[in-house]
């Protein structure tokens, strides 16, 4: 497969509908906010469900979540190490002057997440440290309006252990708080590097199957904070540049997208209630896409 030769620009409009697109585990898994109360999704976050995405499709992954992976191994060094072609270059006899080099052109090939975000490849007794950097880069989605975050106590109908001093109560860890954002609109934005593409070979057929995660991002992604339906694409906007550098910045490709209410003095609770609009910059066509 040849890699890209132009860069590519994307964004993805989505919305939250009574559900907790992105916990906080340092405070207390509430959905996360910045400082001015807009909603935050992590790059992280997005990543893990293109990960997910891409896997459900068939695509090797290294960095998968143990409960959805799909082989024997339980961490990314031993799913390293049952790889053929990469593995030889983790031993501690290899001599190989140029294993370091190896080692990205072998793993990129192997695995679509490391040709795509690229990977780090240190790790404790072994004498190997590669990084690769990935062409596709993604940014934190934001609420096009401060959310509002609603919390509940919740309990739990039986006991998870007995309690030792009065077995007729119930225990501590029956009670508990669930966190959800009533209703938001985020956007988030990337880019594909071509000159980061061609060390790690990602090519347009990659760049296809990265289009149609985003489009089904929020597929077979249910739990209980984010309930099927809660979330959903809406648009995703793709821009094909005509060279490696591109006809714009992508700061100013980002821009273009323009996303209002349709009455400023209305409370959204739908994303009927916005309007969602892209501003054509000259020689660059936007494609658009909905969501699934």
């Amino acid at each position: 497969m040849t890699p890209i030769k132009n860069k590519i620009d994307f964004a993805v409009v989505f919305t939250v509908d009574k559900a907790n697109p992105n916990g906080d585990p340092l405070n207390g898994n509430r959905p996360r906010q910045d400082y001015d109360g807009y909603g935050e999704v992590s790059d992280v976050a997005i990543k893990r469900k293109i990960r997910n995405r891409l896997q459900d499709e068939g695509e090797s992954i290294l960095v998968q979540s143990d409960e959805r992976r799909r082989d024997g191994y339980r961490s990314i060094l031993a799913r390293v190490e049952g790889n053929e072609a990469v593995a030889p270059y983790f031993a501690k006899n290899n001599k190989e002057p140029n294993k370091e080099e190896l080692v990205e052109t072998f793993a990129s090939q192997s695995w679509y997440d490391v040709r795509a975000f690229g990977q780090v490849f240190a790790f404790k007794g072994t004498d190997v440290s590669v990084g690769v950097r990935g062409p596709v880069s993604i940014h934190t989605a934001t609420s096009v309006h401060p959310v509002d975050v609603t919390s509940m106590q919740i309990t739990k109908s039986v006991n998870s252990t007995t309690n030792t001093k009065d077995p007729s109560q119930k225990t501590s860890d029956t009670m508990g708080m669930k966190h959800r954002v009533d209703f938001g609109v985020y956007v988030f934005c990337g880019s594909i590097n071509p000159q980061l593409a061609e060390k790690t070979g990602f090519s347009h057929e990659d760049a296809e199957k990265l289009k149609r995660a985003l489009v089904t991002l929020f597929a077979n992604d249910a739990s209980s904070a984010r309930p099927d339906g809660s979330m959903e694409v809406n648009k995703v906007f793709w821009w094909e540049h005509n060279s490696k550098l591109g006809q714009y910045s992508s700061a100013k490709v980002h821009r273009t997208i323009k996303i209002e209410l349709k009455d400023e003095a209305a409370l959204p609770k739908s994303v009927e209630d916005y309007t969602i609009s892209v501003k054509e910059l000259e020689g660059l066509p936007v494609k658009e896409y909905a969501g699934l």
